[in-house]
């Protein structure tokens, strides 16, 4: 008897075996069909990337190590040597830092601010929302049209300071270009950015905030221990996205002045899209690859002060 009781235990611990190995066999087959989907609905966005963004991206550090893309002679780094050299280009750098450095951070402060203030219950609260959220809704080519009736010679702006006694500007082509072109940027993206803080003030835990308030806490210790924590990812974005916008101002300056405005409004943007115009490819590629670099160092500073920040608030 006890020769056919282990003749059956074998038999039905092959059959287990033989069961986990098929087993094993169809998850196998059922990973490697999930994998081959996936590719397949992965495939048109990972080709994408490739054509208009990786291979682009090679292109131009090839070109900027070109002397030029005809005869393609090697030259490693002299064309960053001599676009460092440039005085355009140091003009266009001055003139793109100093705008950011001023535009960004009353851009965030203001929309900030604005937030805040449309949170409390204000008089006419929905017509300063529209107000605000109105150059949203504007062509870029009317919002210059208006600067121009405002900032023109013979415009508003001048006839307001003839009837003080005071001379008349030619503010595009002033010292004061850059105010009127920081004016115009901040009116534009107001807006914007005080959306984007009002919806992040208005996910903050309303329990904390009533704690806060038990506990006698002023609204300035409210604001800055608690508030200002728990927008640290908003700040971020907004900030980021501020300086995004203040290297693309060349559009609203390029309809104001043109290809070739005064010194002291002339953009970096102005600088790649003139050498664009003369075809001089390889000190494009240099300039687009060094204003990248900055932008990457900017935006990490950005995430690794955000990130010890916030890391409190995550927890």
């Amino acid at each position: 008897m006890a020769a056919p009781a282990a003749h059956r235990r074998q038999n039905i611990g092959a059959k287990k075996k033989a069961g986990q190995r098929g087993q094993r066999i169809k998850t196998t087959r059922r990973e490697r069909k999930l994998k081959v989907s996936s590719g397949a609905f992965i495939a048109p966005s990972f080709l994408g990337v490739l054509a208009f963004f990786i291979l682009p991206f090679i292109v131009v550090i090839w070109y900027s190590m070109v002397d030029n893309p005809v005869s393609a002679n090697f030259v490693f780094l002299d064309n960053f040597k001599n676009i460092i050299a440039n005085s355009a280009f140091k003009r266009a750098v001055h003139n793109t830092w100093m705008f950011s450095v001023v535009s960004v951070p009353l851009a965030v402060v203001l929309s900030l601010i604005l937030a805040i203030v449309l949170e409390s219950k204000i008089p006419f609260k929905s017509q300063f929302r529209t107000f605000f959220l109105s150059p949203l809704m504007v062509p870029v080519a009317s919002i210059v049209l208006i600067w121009q009736v405002l900032f023109h010679y013979n415009g508003v702006i001048n006839e307001m300071l003839g009837k003080f006694g005071l001379d008349k500007i030619d503010w595009m082509k002033s010292k004061y270009g850059l105010v009127v072109v920081a004016i115009l940027f901040l009116w534009k993206n107001l807006g914007y950015n005080m959306i984007l803080f009002m919806a992040a003030l208005a996910s903050i835990p309303k329990d904390i905030l009533e704690v806060a308030t038990l506990e006698s806490a002023t609204p300035f210790q409210t604001f800055f221990y608690i508030k200002i924590r728990y927008l640290s990812s908003s700040l971020l974005f907004v900030t980021i996205m501020s300086l995004i916008s203040s290297f693309k101002i060349f559009r609203e300056i390029y309809l104001l002045t043109g290809d070739y405005p005064t010194d002291t409004v002339y953009m970096l943007q102005h600088f790649m899209n003139n050498k664009f115009r003369n075809l001089d490819y390889q000190t494009l590629s240099a300039a687009a690859i060094l204003m990248s670099l900055v932008m990457i160092v900017i935006i990490g500073v950005l995430f690794i002060a955000e990130d010890r920040f916030g890391k409190d608030v995550e927890g």
